[in-house]
C-alpha cells in the first residue's frame, strides 16, 4: 500500500499548499525527528516544537529549523503526565491561533526495551509512551473542531529492530495499542475533517512488502498526508522497520 500511496521517489515531493502551514512537532530531539521537522520548515511552515529537554544539541536543532521556517516557537515543557501533556497542548494550539498539522514523535530506545519481562512492565512502558499522543490528540483535535479547521494528526512510534522474542512481542503489543488509538480517534474526528494516522513498528519480516526504512521516508510520508493528496487517508497505520536503530 505504501508505495501506491506516495510513489517510489520519497525524497522529491514538494507541496506548495503547505507554505505557511501551522505545525506542532512533539518529542523532537537531536536524535529523533529532525528530518520530519525540517521537511515542514523547508516548506516555510510555522512551527511549534516540543523538545524533551534543553540541551546544546537541541538548541542546534532549533536553530537549524529557524533558518527556513516561516516562524518557530520552541518549548521544553515536560509532558510526562496527562495533566502536563494537556496543559502543553492547550498552549501549543494557541501559539499561532490554531494548528493544521500535528506530528507526535514517540521513539522507543533499545535501553527502554531491555528488562521488560512481565506484561505489567510492557503495559507501563506503552502507557508512558502514548501519554503525549493520546492527550495532545484530544486537545488539539477538539481545538480544530471548535475553529472549524481541517487537519492531520500523525503519531510516529519507532523502535530498533527486535533482537529477541520478547522485544518482538513488545513491538507487537505497542503496535496494537497505537493502532487501536489511531482507529478510534480517526473515527471520532472524521465528521470534522480531522484525519488521524500513525506510523508504527513493523512486526513482520523486513523483506515482506513496502515499509519506511529511514527518517527521510517518514518525513516524505508526513508531507504527503498533510497535503491535498493525503486528505482521503485517515485511520491508517504505516510500517517502519528498525528506524530508531538508525536515528528515529
Amino acid at each position: 500500500m505504501l508505495m501506491t500511496v506516495i510513489g517510489r521517489d520519497l525524497s522529491a515531493s514538494v507541496y506548495g499548499e503547505l507554505a505557511g502551514v501551522r505545525v506542532l512537532v512533539t518529542g523532537l530531539s537531536a536524535a529523533c525527528g529532525v528530518d520530519v521537522a525540517r521537511a515542514f520548515a523547508d516548506h516555510r511552515g510555522r512551527l511549534v516544537v516540543q523538545l524533551p529537554e534543553a540541551t546544546p544539541e537541541n538548541d542546534v536543532v532549533a536553530g537549524l529549523l529557524a533558518e527556513t521556517a516561516s516562524e518557530i516557537e520552541v518549548f521544553t515543557d515536560p509532558c510526562t503526565t496527562t495533566e502536563t501533556a494537556c496543559r502543553f497542548a492547550q498552549k501549543a494550539s494557541q501559539t499561532f491561533g490554531g494548528l493544521e498539522v500535528v506530528v507526535n514523535l514517540v521513539p522507543v530506545t533499545a535501553a527502554e526495551l531491555q528488562g521488560r519481562a512481565s506484561i505489567a512492565e510492557i503495559d507501563d512502558l506503552i502507557a508512558q509512551k502514548l501519554t503525549i499522543p493520546v492527550n495532545v490528540t484530544h486537545v488539539v483535535a477538539n481545538r480544530m473542531r471548535t475553529m472549524m479547521t481541517e487537519g492531520l494528526i500523525l503519531n510516529v512510534m519507532t523502535m530498533p529492530a527486535p533482537r529477541t522474542a520478547g522485544e518482538a512481542a513488545l513491538a507487537g503489543v505497542a503496535r496494537t495499542a497505537l493502532g487501536a488509538v489511531t482507529r478510534g480517534e480517526a473515527e471520532k474526528w472524521a465528521p470534522y475533517g480531522i484525519r488521524v494516522n500513525a506510523i508504527g513498528p513493523r512486526t513482520t519480516t523486513p523483506e515482506a512488502g513496502a515499509y519506511l526504512a529511514s527518517e527521510p521516508d517518514i518525513a516524505a510520508l508526513a508531507l504527503y498526508l498533510a497535503s491535498k493528496r493525503g486528505r482521503s487517508l485517515s485511520g491508517h497505520m504505516f510500517d517502519a522497520a528498525g528506524v530508531a536503530a538508525r536515528r528515529c
